[in-house]
Formats: C-alpha cells, structure tokens, sequence
C-alpha cells in the first residue's frame, strides 16, 4: 500500500511538471506575435487596458513596472493610438488603490479625466480581462504590461474572443528577475486551470 501511495504521488508530480511546462510552451508560443515593443508600431485600438500593480516595490521605493505603464499608457494616448485608458487593478483597502494610483499618475502627465476609465475590481489578471469584456463591453484592446506578464493576458484575452494585442512597457525585458520569472512560470497553468475547468470564468459569466 505504501509503494502504491508512493509511485501515485511521483506520477501525480510528473504530471504535474509536464502540464505546467506544456502550459508555459503553449501560451507563449500562441501570444508572442502579438506583443510590440516599440510604440509607432502599435495599431490603433479602441482602448487601451492599463493592468495593475503596486506604485511602489516591497522597499517603498518606486516600482519601474508601475512607471512604465503609466509611460506607456500616456504615450499611447498622446500618440491618437487609444482614445480610452481602463485602468484595472487591486483596491483592497483604503490605503491600497492600484486604479486609483494610476489614474493620479496619468492625470499628472496630463491626461484628461475623460479618457479614464476605473475598473477596481480587477483583482487578478483574469478578473481584468474578463471584466474588460463582459462588463466594460471592450474587445478591441491593447494590453499595457511587461513582456512576462502579457504572454498569460494575451492568451486569457483569446479565450474571451477579444482583438486583443499588448504593448510591453519596459525599456529593459524583465529576464533577470528570478522571483518574478518564477512566479509567473506557475501561473500560467493556473490560468489554463481557471479558464478550462468549469467555474465563474466561463465565457458566459458577467464578473
């Protein structure tokens, strides 16, 4: 009983590992050309869908992937290339607002509060993508995150049937980061998980 309990949780770990390369091969191999780097490439769209994160890193200092979102998004916005920024993100507190942050951020460069949209419960990635479409009714849409993070939002953007493509806002790829890397190696599996098995992020279910 023993030696069975044992070759079953070696075998559950092998699958394990197998599904969460596969994951990763999939998803990257079926988003990466629709990822751009420089912005004159980048075609017009309806809107632009801002992701969120923390303005600052967990020293307090200024956090580069906040910045450079908030950069991207003001570039794309002055270029004529959106006419609309959703900005989705955590808000879990009083004193933690991602949609919040950004919208300040983006009103200081000078962006009108007109073109703003606010999206605050985009708790995670695919509540924000969901939510894009089947709340804010937009699926024309360039996502604005880091190059790492846009394979997961791309592929999630395809299983809602979106036109959707992403902008990486990051002046250097983020390849060094090893927490970051490692943690987004996870959950791309979680996010096939979440999309392919039955539960609230059916295409069909309005967050």
């Amino acid at each position: 009983m023993i030696k069975f309990i044992i070759r079953l949780l070696i075998f559950l770990l092998l699958l394990g590992i197998v599904f969460t390369i596969f994951s990763n091969v999939l998803i990257i191999s079926k988003t990466k050309h629709k990822i751009y780097h420089d912005l004159s490439e980048v075609p017009a769209k309806e809107i632009a869908l801002v992701l969120g994160t923390s303005k600052n890193n967990i020293k307090g200092e200024a956090n580069s992937f906040f910045d450079n979102r908030i950069k991207a998004a003001t570039e794309l916005y002055n270029r004529g290339t959106v006419n609309k920024l959703l900005l989705s993100g955590d808000n879990r507190t009083i004193y933690y607002n991602e949609p919040n942050d950004m919208k300040k951020a983006l009103l200081n460069n000078g962006i009108p509060e007109s073109a703003i949209l606010i999206d605050t419960a985009g708790f995670r990635t695919i509540e924000s993508i969901s939510r894009c479409a089947n709340v804010f009714n937009h699926n024309d849409v360039v996502i604005i995150t880091q190059e790492f993070h846009a394979f997961r939002a791309l592929y999630i953007s395809q299983y809602y049937d979106m036109d959707a493509i992403a902008f990486s806002a990051e002046e250097v790829p983020v390849y060094s980061s090893t927490k970051v890397n490692i943690r987004e190696f996870f959950a791309r599996p979680k996010a096939i998980f979440d999309l392919y098995f039955p539960g609230k992020y059916s295409r069909t279910t309005i967050q």
